[in-house]
């Protein structure tokens, strides 16, 4: 069943396509020949130097492998979602001789085995060796990656450490998230965690996560409806203003997801997926949060010592430093559109986007929403005077053991004594926004790849 704002949408899907289409430089046809595709020779892998890494960030950033988020134990539930890889082009030295060097995350085992045909196919009569997987005896550092199966020292069978520049190489293009010519005995490869799997979900907030109501209550994601008015940061003057939910971009009040947990100084907490984008102050020079001093980025990449937006209750915007970074597994998801696209969750003011690394392009993305939630809005409120049969807009008085049309039997919503009746929408379907998910499909392809984060 289409929502009523999903039929206000539908006009502008070209618009969309072509908004984001004017932020990408469409050039390519342009050059010599007889067209934008040109035939190239092999291209000449080159290896990696001692203690290169690639990319060429933190392993436990966004843009790599990512946060760690806990060791696993064999007594563990999740170890379960481990597997064991048994490979016959590839040797696994196993040297506690309990098997834990076959043991990974699907994710890494199906890197490992393309970085086996690789190898084969480089060194005709060579394996891909294994010296290290998961580790349950506490032999690496603090957080290592080794301790959630989704790591890898790896050399090739004949242990020639000559080898070991392009056998990183070839790590990288199988596919690993981070590589690191680590030793001059082995070559380190990690992944992303399985949970952090790009495509499966947007950006969000945890369901016991509390925004400010223009009444002065608090409630948690999991209640918040469509059309309620909520804290929000106007981008162009740092300002807290109250801004109407448009829709939800991504729900699901069962689904179990990792968050990243930012503390800040003050005792704020702000628990985000890595790839929503939050506002962090670019020095500590600046005063409070004018827009030269602030930038949007991914949750994954905020570090301790960087400052966010925080705004306690009386209203003033300050920025905070970041005091520890940690992940914690938390129910629910939740990513509520509002009209500034921006929203304060905590007392922490976070961006209402993810997957696409700028705020600008993804605010612009979703203009058309907001132009149609204005034009259904103009129009209820022309024809308000009208009996009307289809309107899902609900008294908060009226819905005590009420059944609505489609059998749904809402809860009663508890508030404030002092606290006026909110005017409720029935929530959005569970799931991705289809505007949403339609706008991250289309930027997976014509946006430069470092932009989207999927």
């Amino acid at each position: 069943m289409i929502e009523s704002h999903d039929m206000n949408l539908l006009f502008s899907l070209p618009m969309a396509v072509l908004l984001i289409f004017s932020y990408v430089n469409l050039t390519a046809g342009c050059g010599p020949g007889r067209g934008p595709i040109r035939r190239r020779g092999p291209r000449k892998i080159l290896p990696l130097i001692y203690k290169q890494h690639e990319p060429n960030f933190s392993e436990k950033s966004l843009a790599a492998a990512g946060l760690p988020e806990g060791s696993i134990s064999r007594q563990d539930k999740e170890f379960r979602k481990l597997v064991p890889n048994y490979n016959p082009d590839i040797i696994f030295k196993d040297e506690e001789g309990t098997g834990a060097d076959r043991i990974m995350t699907l994710r890494c085992k199906e890197k490992l085995n393309t970085l086996a045909i690789s190898v084969m196919n480089q060194w005709p009569g060579l394996r891909l060796r294994v010296t290290e997987a998961w580790d349950e005896e506490n032999h690496h550092a603090r957080d290592s990656l080794h301790y959630e199966g989704r790591a890898v020292d790896v050399t090739t069978s004949d242990r020639d450490r000559r080898k070991y520049g392009l056998l990183a190489s070839l790590a990288v293009e199988a596919g690993f998230d981070w590589v690191y010519y680590e030793s001059r005995s082995h070559v380190h490869a990690s992944c992303k965690s399985e949970s952090a799997e790009p495509g499966k979900n947007a950006g969000c907030f945890p369901e016991d996560a509390t925004v400010q109501l223009e009444s002065g209550a608090r409630i948690a994601m999991g209640q918040l409806r469509i059309g309620d008015r909520i804290a929000t940061m106007e981008p162009s003057t740092g300002n807290i203003v109250f801004s109407e939910v448009l829709l939800f971009l991504d729900r699901d009040v069962d689904m179990t997801r990792a968050f990243v947990n930012i503390k800040t100084a003050s005792g704020q907490v702000l628990s985000i997926t890595e790839t929503h984008l939050v506002h962090v102050v670019k020095e500590d020079k600046c005063d409070g949060a004018k827009a030269s001093c602030v930038e949007t980025i991914y949750a994954g990449n905020v570090q301790v010592g960087y400052n966010v937006l925080v705004t306690p209750a009386d209203g003033r915007v300050f920025y905070d430093r970041v005091e520890s970074v940690n992940v914690k597994r938390l129910r629910g998801v939740y990513a509520p559109l509002t009209a500034t696209g921006t929203l304060v969750v905590d007392n922490v003011v976070a961006s209402a986007y993810a997957v696409i690394d700028s705020q600008s392009i993804a605010h612009a993305a979703f203009a058309p929403v907001r132009w149609a939630c204005a034009v259904s809005s103009s129009f209820k409120s022309l024809f308000s005077w009208l009996p009307s049969t289809t309107d899902n807009y609900i008294k908060e008085d009226d819905i005590d053991n009420e059944i609505i049309s489609d059998n749904t039997l809402l809860s009663k919503v508890t508030h404030d004594q002092d606290e006026t009746p909110r005017t409720l929408r029935l929530p959005s379907v569970d799931g991705i926004h289809w505007y949403a998910d339609m706008l991250y499909s289309i930027a997976d392809y014509i946006l430069p790849q470092h932009l989207v984060r999927r």
